[in-house]
């Protein structure tokens, strides 16, 4: 599907991208990491057509560079910063799908799954929006077309947990006929949605590897935390997980997607201090 080959890419006498040869078909979802500086960006522009460059991309044997349009059809994208456009959601929502030749309807309609009313906010500008609510929107968009390539750098970095629950639920479902490139910084935050990691390093590709691909993408393990006291603080913090307690707050239950569980053991480790015992089961369907 995806096909670099001796891709280089030089700014002035900067070697950005380094004789980079890497496939990705139908059915990888690559988790591409590496630090600040180490390419993944400028791969990924290469990629969607942006930058002239040294070597060959093709998707299906078709330049991203020469044949743009054509290769942004198949390809959702979801930017790590959101654009600073000022044109209202509706106009952003028909420009979008005017680009892809594909239903805005069904990109509202996968919107409203993640949690924002179209209607609602239709006439605001984007660039008004919250942080939380344009990466909604960004993903309502790139996942609400007949893409089969998904390109996502920190997809759900701004999103509460419900909304992650929705995202994770939307990629699963498009999982057997896409090839997905989700950069990160961080492997433990995509760790669970991928099964292959591919790092970068000074431009160049330094690990590609596949990984077990046991955890299913939208599965949910059922938690149970049991306090020795209760603490305001964390008492906050469960709750924006969607967490209840009982009436004394010494006992909390909620709802973790599966592959937020390392990032959930994470937040849940710095209060340590304060657990009597923790559960997490896988739910059975």
């Amino acid at each position: 599907m995806i096909q670099f080959e001796n891709l280089t890419k030089k700014f002035k006498r900067q070697t950005v991208l380094d004789n980079i040869d890497l496939s990705i078909g139908a059915g990888d979802r690559i988790a591409l990491i590496g630090s600040n500086g180490a390419g993944k960006t400028t791969l990924i522009r290469c990629l969607l057509g942006e930058y002239t460059c040294e070597g060959s991309v093709t998707v299906d044997g078709v330049s991203p560079r020469e044949d743009r349009r054509e290769v942004l059809k198949r390809i959702g994208f979801v930017p790590q910063l959101p654009p600073p456009l000022k044109m209202p959601v509706g106009q952003l929502i028909r420009f979008a799908a005017s680009l892809c030749d594909s239903d805005p309807a069904q990109m509202e309609h996968v919107i409203e799954r993640m949690g924002l009313d179209p209607a609602r906010i239709r006439k605001l500008p984007f660039v008004k929006l919250s942080g939380g609510q344009k990466q909604k929107l960004l993903i309502g968009i790139a996942l609400g077309r007949q893409s089969d390539i998904l390109i996502m750098d920190e997809p759900a970095a701004n999103l509460d947990p419900e909304a992650r629950h929705v995202f994770f639920d939307l990629l699963a479902e498009k999982q057997a006929h896409s090839a997905m490139l989700i950069s990160s910084h961080r492997l433990d935050e995509v760790a669970a949605l991928v099964n292959r990691v591919v790092e970068m390093d000074q431009g160049r590709v330094v690990l590609d590897d596949h990984v077990a691909d046991d955890v299913d993408i939208d599965s949910n393990l059922h938690c149970r935390i049991e306090l020795k006291r209760a603490e305001p603080a964390f008492n906050r913090a469960v709750e924006d997980w969607g967490f209840n307690s009982t009436e004394d707050e010494h006992v909390w239950q909620g709802i973790v997607a599966g592959p937020d569980r390392l990032r959930f053991i994470g937040f849940i480790s710095r209060y340590t201090a304060l657990l009597k015992s923790i559960s997490m089961d896988e739910a059975v369907e």
